[in-house]
């Protein structure tokens, strides 16, 4: 497995259990481990009232013995899924180490779902047994219960307002916790003598996907294909227990597991959880992790507030902030990695550092980064530039949750904005005859729970997983993905149409939060367009535009000669890449509401349901492709208390541009 892998996993000895005898193959094997070499580390933290809280290797590894032998108490078995419901937090982490202790496997929900769409997968998985946050999530599991019996135990972190609750099952953590130090005293031996049985090859997590096209399918990986991942990731990046990330995304999503979980047990660093979401970037300048992800949308956001916020600063600050900048854009990218510049760029840059990026860079919590990540949609090459020249070493991966989120990765030195980099360490990658993209190795998933059909359609006979993403390889081995190979299809002419592909050259401006682009089969390409209230409000405000809410400012003349310039952009960027001209943007609209997963049009991962949308607004469809300039709709919401309505609108139309074809100008 290589220098260090044998040196993270492989351990002679385990003081603090029974199975000594046994390597560090299985995630409750890792803590173990951990917990008896450096039994007074940070192993994870969380801030509380305001005040950070820290649980070391020693203290989360007998918790999470405490918490396992109450579920065996409970009557818990090996094989069994337990479901874990929540935002991040350190004892949820430690539910994952528990169930798999006993052979069980974790079942992590979105925390943000609606008690009818959790339905599904509690049904599916056959849920009796769950770990939950809070009041919320016990309300949503006690609704769902009413429908599904079988759920037996819910377990509850937080007792804030469930001081009067008494429904069947319902207990704190602290009584299972006690129910477990009784179990061992009734049962010494038992939490060893099960972590021994366990095999790496055992399933220790089902995630499962968004579901864009159909029901979520539950993905089956093992310990060895996370650990596999982890490693490959820890070692080609250097990470040990000395660094720290902040674990804020959701625990049901396949990054969360690997980068906060998977990671953390291999390399031993420190996982730290943020009081909640609305304090985030106040925890992050606090703990100032050396590692860190964010989706695209989390880097556009950080971007888009940071410009606003230049808007408002005094001439003589933007007039710094524009130069340094140009000497960034210049320089920056060299200097990260470690390439000759000139003296005076040396100088240059330097003093901008003191002035500018570093300043910068403490505000956005960013300043002891060694390693940034990227994944799960395109990053516009601008916006990449901007991090990576303020000496943020930004980069791309490439994964899935059947991959363990691990396929390809961006070496140091070379960063190709086009790419998601080259296969990684022990990961196969080929491309099929049809332009899909292949993948082989141990992180591949061990099944679809209950779909042998899907799994069988997914895995072919020489072991392959087929990804279902159409990519090239370019002349240096990086791979680069041109959409869903079942979203690219060909307009009436024959010319390819990959809509991922012009959406996220869309949502590269700033003022756009989504798109969705149609074409398939027709004779030209059309948008339905999102604004982003924040980044147009301001853009509005700043010229005495008034507003009375999105619906209002989504339907501006400003606005739309606003994004028409965007589209125009892109279809000028489409024009130079051969097949795809003939896909340039003939006509838009700004839709009149946000698109949202509660209204089942995005996943909770935030992918388009492109089909669902198309059919929930076929006249606005209808009439991009009538000629009308104006369409009148009614669509149904639901509001955050789970209340329907309606709201109702005359969408505008508009005409774009599009240019003749051109050759790409050589780089």
């Amino acid at each position: 497995m290589g220098g260090f892998s044998a040196r993270v996993f492989l351990e002679e000895r385990n003081v603090m259990s029974a199975q000594s005898a046994h390597v560090a193959d299985t995630f409750p094997r890792l803590l173990l481990k951990h917990a008896s070499v450096r039994p007074d580390a940070p192993a994870l933290r969380e801030k509380y009232l305001g005040i950070w809280q820290t649980w070391s290797w020693r203290d989360t590894a007998t918790e999470v013995r405490e918490m396992a032998l109450g579920l065996a108490s409970l009557g818990f078995a090996r094989g069994e899924n337990l479901a874990i419901i929540g935002d991040n937090r350190p004892r949820l982490y430690m539910g994952f180490a528990a169930a798999q202790s006993l052979g069980g496997v974790a079942v992590p929900m979105y925390q943000d779902a609606v008690a009818a769409e959790m339905t599904f997968v509690l049904d599916n998985a056959a849920i009796r047994f769950a770990i939950v946050e809070d009041q919320e999530q016990v309300d949503k599991l006690l609704e769902a219960r009413e429908s599904r019996p079988e759920i037996a135990h819910i377990i509850y972190d937080d007792p804030r307002g469930l001081r009067n609750y008494n429904a069947p099952g319902l207990m704190s953590l602290e009584d299972l916790r006690a129910r477990g130090r009784d179990y061992e005293r009734a049962h010494p031996g038992f939490f060893d003598a099960e972590v021994g049985k366990g095999k790496t090859g055992d399933v220790s997590v089902m995630l499962y996907t968004s579901g864009t096209t159909g029901k979520p399918k539950g993905v089956c990986q093992s310990h060895e294909a996370f650990i596999t991942a982890a490693s490959g990731g820890a070692e080609f990046d250097h990470l040990t227990a000395d660094d720290n990330v902040l674990s804020y995304l959701p625990m049901a999503w396949v990054g969360d597991h690997l980068f906060s979980y998977a990671q953390a047990l291999v390399a031993g660093f420190t996982v730290n959880c943020p009081e909640s979401a609305d304090t985030v970037m106040t925890d992050l300048r606090e703990i100032g992790p050396t590692y860190y992800f964010a989706p695209p949308r989390i880097f556009e956001s950080v971007l888009t507030n940071l410009s606003i916020r230049m808007e408002d600063a005094s001439k003589l600050k933007q007039r710094m902030y524009d130069y340094f900048m140009r000497v960034a854009r210049k320089y920056g990218s060299d200097v990260l990695d470690g390439r000759p510049i000139p003296f005076s760029g040396r100088v240059a840059y330097w003093l901008g550092n003191l002035l500018v990026y570093g300043p910068l860079k403490n505000t956005l919590g960013m300043s002891q980064v060694r390693v940034a990540y990227t994944a799960g949609a395109a990053i516009g090459p601008d916006l990449f530039r901007f991090y990576r020249s303020i000496g943020i070493n930004l980069k791309q991966l490439y994964g899935s949750t059947e991959t363990c989120a691990y396929v390809c990765l961006q070496p140091d030195g070379e960063i190709k904005f086009d790419s998601v980099g080259k296969a990684a360490p022990g990961v196969e990658v080929k491309i099929a005859e049809n332009g899909e993209v292949l993948v082989r190795g141990a992180m591949v998933l061990k099944e679809y729970y209950k779909r042998p059909d899907a799994t069988a359609e997914s895995i072919d006979a020489a072991g392959y997983f087929h990804t279902g993403d159409a990519g090239v390889f370019d002349n240096d081995g990086h791979l680069k993905i041109i959409d869903r190979a079942k979203d690219v299809g060909h307009l009436q002419n024959g010319a390819m149409f990959a809509p991922n592909y012009i959406e996220n050259k869309l949502k590269f401006f700033s003022h756009i939060k989504e798109a969705v682009c149609f074409g398939h089969d027709r004779d030209h390409v059309v948008a339905f367009i999102n604004i982003d209230l924040t980044a147009v409000g301001n853009w509005a405000e700043r010229r005495n535009l008034v507003y009375s809410g999105y619906i209002d400012l989504a339907g501006k003349d400003e606005v739309y000669a606003l994004i028409k310039d965007c589209v125009e952009k892109v279809n000028a960027e489409l024009a130079t890449e051969g097949e795809l001209s003939h896909s340039q943007i003939a006509r838009f609209l700004v839709l009149h509401k946000e698109l949202d997963p509660d209204d089942d049009e995005l996943t909770r991962t935030r992918k388009v349901r492109r089909g669902f949308i198309a059919e929930k607004y076929a006249p606005l469809l209808d009439a991009l492709y009538s000629g009308k300039t104006v369409q009148h709709i009614e669509t149904q919401v639901k509001f955050e208390d789970g209340r329907s309505g309606m709201i109702a609108a005359d969408v505008k139309i508009s005409d774009a541009n599009r240019l003749p074809a051109v050759a790409r100008a050589a780089a």
